[in-house]
């Protein structure tokens, strides 16, 4: 009786799971992100010289894989600013150097199509740098050379092909700067080996000095290989008006009406009309004339 009087044990509310969060969505083939080159590996403190906002927005652009729709209201649905709010993010992005808007050329077999390119960078860049990206001559930083060289593999691997020639760590290490300089001169591997190997006496009562002379003379000449200079078609547009130019002239990503400087002075003669007043000058003057079908006839003229 007692146990038909219990009454069941209140269920605790339902309460939804969390959506997981929306992938971002990508843009249309070819516009986008597009993450410059040549950039620093990332760190905890790449973006602690902005604001907090900008520095959010600055992490999260950083992550988003390339071609990612980063247009100000795509952003206003994944982040919780407003359209307005990202607005000027980005233009203090653009400001701290992380960030240019503009057009590339895409070419392939039949057409040359211009895209555009939201190209963004962890690393802050100057007006110079920006200006030499467009042009397509940003300089490439060479990275650190590892523990190992290539000349330091082959050298330690060479006892594999001739067990005669097998060398110590610190032979290896003094051999090093020799083989590098065949890499250098454009040799490859194979032909190293062959110039090691090849025709070896017996017995070999000194490998490294063996190894040492060889390297020596046989040194190959330097191969010159020509100059290949790929023409970069690319264009950056001003933050404010979208009108496009030359990075020299969008200054901090603006062009010159839109940070309020001032035109600069007409060159020509006194007087001379400025090359953008000669077409309504002609206009004034093209009104200011009679057709000639209603100019008054002299008299005795047909």
């Amino acid at each position: 009786m007692a146990v038909g009087q219990l009454s069941a044990a209140p269920c605790a509310p339902h309460v939804p799971l969390p959506a997981p969060p929306r992938p971002h969505p990508m843009a249309n083939p070819g516009y986008g992100k597009r993450s410059a080159p040549d950039q620093h590996p990332r760190t905890e403190r790449d973006f602690a010289h902005l604001p907090a906002r900008e520095a959010s927005i600055a992490t999260y652009l950083d992550r988003l894989p390339e071609g990612s729709d980063i247009s100000v209201k795509t952003l206003a649905k994944h982040l919780p600013y407003g359209q307005c709010a990202l607005r000027t993010a980005l233009n203090r992005l653009q400001d701290a150097g992380h960030l240019r808007r503009g057009s590339e050329c895409v070419a392939n077999d039949e057409v040359l199509l211009w895209v555009t390119r939201t190209f963004f960078s962890r690393t802050a860049r100057d007006d110079d740098w920006w200006a030499a990206f467009t042009r397509g001559d940003v300089p490439v930083e060479q990275p650190q050379r590892p523990t190992r060289s290539r000349a330091f593999a082959l050298l330690a691997a060479l006892g594999r092909t001739a067990p005669t020639l097998t060398l110590s760590a610190a032979d290896c290490a003094a051999l090093e700067p020799q083989v590098g300089e065949w890499f250098e001169r454009g040799a490859t591997e194979a032909e190293l080996l062959h110039a090691l190997t090849d025709g070896l006496p017996s017995p070999v009562r000194h490998a490294a000095a063996l190894v040492r002379r060889r390297l020596a003379d046989k040194m190959p000449p330097e191969r010159v290989a020509p100059a290949q200079r790929r023409t970069v078609l690319r264009t950056l547009e001003c933050s404010e008006c979208r009108s496009p130019g030359s990075a020299e002239a969008l200054i901090g990503g603006r062009c010159r009406p839109c940070r309020g400087d001032a035109a600069p002075a007409p060159a020509g003669p006194s007087g001379a009309v400025p090359a953008d007043g000669v077409r309504n000058r002609m206009n004034d003057v093209r009104a200011g004339l009679a057709r000639r079908s209603v100019r008054p006839r002299r008299p005795g003229s047909p």
